[in-house]
């Protein structure tokens, strides 16, 4: 369960992470018994580095919401095999989906001792829960020191928004399925599209509908009240509106 989660320019994080920007992924330091290392603004904290002393630290990985939603909705992911070494900026993972292609790096030199087989047959809980449920890999440093290059939350919160501004990423409040850009159109003329869609989607998937009809916030109120069905989000970034649906 995450602790603590904030947003930056819409886009979550886990204040308990350390981040790599460079790569866009992130590490939590494990303690002995396999849980949370804790984490401050100088990086891994005396009580993480007394976990470790004596004995080989435990990192588990994963990608930040940035990559995620520079990635789309993931088809695949493959990770390296237990027991692999693994070389700082070299990759663990790769990640696909029908509009990209890419690797994950590692910010460590170290071994896989542990991979997330729910993310290799289920690609898109790494959309859904990338702090979580989403994590790739779980390792073993070699070197210590270089976590020390890995910052927490409150050193890189700058740096992260301005990333995402430079990157043009555009995060919601759930990773969507399903997209339906509707410019130049009426929203009475989007309602009987977006009916037909949510009679062919699964139960649970997000539908992103994009209108630049000002009644569409209203319009898509009604709908979701009319039809049962959850309305997530709706953000106005003139002329645009973005709109979130869950199907019921």
């Amino acid at each position: 369960m995450v602790d603590a989660m904030i947003k930056i320019e819409n886009c979550a994080f886990d204040d308990t992470l350390l981040y790599d920007l460079e790569n866009l992924v992130w590490v939590r330091v494990e303690d002995s018994k396999g849980g949370r290392g804790m984490v401050e603004s100088r990086g891994i904290d005396e009580r993480s580095d007394e976990s470790v002393v004596g004995e080989t630290p435990k990192v588990r990985l994963g990608i930040t919401s940035i990559l995620a939603y520079v990635a789309g909705r993931l088809t695949s992911v493959k990770i390296r095999p237990e027991g692999t070494e693994i070389e700082k900026g070299k990759s663990i993972a790769s990640i696909e989906s029908l509009k990209y292609f890419g690797v994950v790096r590692s910010p460590i030199n170290g071994k896989i001792v542990g991979i997330n087989r729910l993310a290799v047959s289920k690609p898109k809980v790494v959309n859904d829960h990338p702090y979580t449920d989403g994590w790739i890999a779980l390792l073993e440093v070699h070197d210590s020191k270089d976590l020390s290059i890995l910052e927490p939350i409150e050193r890189c919160r700058d740096k992260l928004a301005e990333k995402i501004r430079e990157m043009h990423v555009r995060c919601f409040s759930a990773f969507p399925d399903h997209e339906m850009v509707e410019i130049g159109v009426e929203c009475a003329a989007v309602i009987p599209k977006l009916d037909e869609l949510i009679a062919r989607v699964e139960r649970g998937d997000v539908i992103h509908i994009v209108s630049d009809d000002p009644t569409a916030d209203i319009e898509i109120v009604r709908w979701s009240e009319e039809r049962g069905q959850e309305l997530l989000e709706i953000r106005r970034e003139d002329p645009l509106i973005h709109m979130l649906v869950r199907r019921i």
